[in-house]
């Protein structure tokens, strides 16, 4: 790798011994994978993925003490992932205890970490930082350090910015010495399409279903999606925004997807159409029966199978505000149809504290309390990533927290029917 003289200096040890040890695994990571040197961050603000204060991260919060003690601090503010617990998230006697007493002790305390490093704001906790109510919406071409998933592959192919999926710690790295490898999806080459998949369904496809398809099939690669623009149209307005949103956490987590390009659509896409494929790409078509068998061969692994459902999470990655608002509707009307006044299980919508402040000042907001609907801003995953979840019986419709979690994977309408008419579908 090729470092420039500043660069060179700080791993000399011009800026201290702990920017040197910084300098150096940033150039360790590169080295790894090939990278030739290292580039500029210039996003105004980084994203990093560890929210959470287990216990057993003690190396993280000793590094990060490091840091701090020695001055060191980053040179962006940033958000963080989703705080794992919130008080009004149904738990019974035993959850609370192991939240509380076993897992994650140390949240108090690390979040004070992350306040003294630069935490763009206290309530700086999502998986969507993106979001306009947040306030970390790089611009195109922009270059990050992020790791968490979701946010690198909407970054990637929403915004057309460039970011690799970095491991978490890795993230900070960037953000202290203001420089990251210049490998991957940071290339122009690295951001060409060796996958071409074309949509072509009799219905808009499920974002969960059609993204987890897509991801288990091109694993890491690009994939350049076909015919998917019938249905969403040409223009990245909110509900297509949403709609990419899951659907690209749903290419990342069911497979490592990191970017994709959707014909028309994504900026890239518009720009350079089919210039954006590599030679002799590979092909993979998605019909409807492709999305049926994909969705009948996912393992369900509840003690018993058939149980009835006790909670239902609805959020990973979180949800935007005019989701919020469509459920809240969604909600209303099945409950209507079914002639109850309650949803039948406890239901939980997660989205960012900032979405949900802009939520609570609209009069959707009762509306959904009146249901029986919990809003909440914690991470699903984190409250689900604990050995008594595994003998609970969790729906959700996000393939994300399906894969990670024992949660079972609903579409969005077999949700709403669960909730509103009882039941399993």
């Amino acid at each position: 790798m090729i470092l420039t003289p500043e660069q060179q200096a700080i791993l000399d040890g011009k800026k201290g011994e702990t920017m040197a040890k910084v300098m150096k695994t940033l150039v360790m990571y590169g080295d790894a994978f090939e990278a030739e040197k290292l580039v500029p961050i210039t996003s105004k603000y980084n994203h990093l993925v560890t929210s959470f204060g287990l216990k057993v991260m003690s190396p993280v919060y000793d590094l990060m003490q490091k840091l701090l003690d020695d001055g060191v601090f980053s040179g962006q503010q940033f958000s963080v992932d989703p705080r794992p617990l919130d008080k009004n998230v149904p738990a019974n006697f035993l959850q609370s205890l192991v939240f509380q007493k076993f897992m994650y002790t140390k949240q108090d305390f690390y979040e004070k970490q992350l306040k003294e490093l630069g935490l763009l704001s206290d309530d700086a906790f999502t998986c969507t930082c993106y979001m306009d109510e947040v306030g970390n919406k790089p611009q195109k071409g922009e270059v990050l350090s992020w790791a968490e998933s979701s946010a690198v592959v909407y970054a990637n192919s929403v915004l057309g910015a460039r970011c690799n999926r970095n491991s978490g710690i890795i993230d900070i790295m960037g953000s202290i010495v203001g420089y990251v490898p210049y490998f991957g999806l940071l290339t122009d080459e690295g951001r060409k399409a060796t996958w071409i998949v074309r949509v072509q369904t009799t219905k808009k496809p499920e974002a969960q279903l059609l993204g987890s398809a897509i991801g288990m099939k091109v694993m890491e690669d690009v994939p350049y999606i076909t015919g998917l623009d019938k249905w969403l149209g040409t223009e990245l307005n909110d509900a297509t925004c949403a709609y990419l949103k899951d659907f690209g956490a749903a290419t990342a987590s069911n497979g490592a997807v990191g970017l994709y390009h959707i014909e028309n659509l994504t900026p890239e896409a518009v720009e350079s159409g089919n210039a954006l494929l590599c030679e002799n790409p590979k092909e993979y078509i998605i019909d409807d029966a492709e999305l049926e068998r994909v969705k009948n061969n996912y393992p369900v692994i509840w003690k018993n199978p058939d149980a009835k459902p006790k909670l239902c999470f609805v959020g990973c990655p979180h949800l935007s505000l005019e989701q919020l608002k469509e459920w809240t509707d969604k909600i209303e009307s099945g409950l209507k149809e079914s002639g109850k006044k309650k949803v039948t299980l406890p239901t939980v919508f997660t989205a960012a504290p900032k979405v949900l402040e802009a939520f609570n000042k609209t009069d959707y907001a009762p509306r959904l309390k009146a249901t029986g609907v919990i809003t909440s801003y914690i991470c699903p995953l984190m409250y689900m990533n604990n050995p008594l979840c595994k003998t609970m019986p969790v729906i959700t419709s996000s393939n994300k927290l399906r894969t990670y979690t024992s949660a079972k994977y609903y579409t969005d309408a077999e949700i709403l029917s669960i909730v509103t008419k009882g039941g399993q579908k």
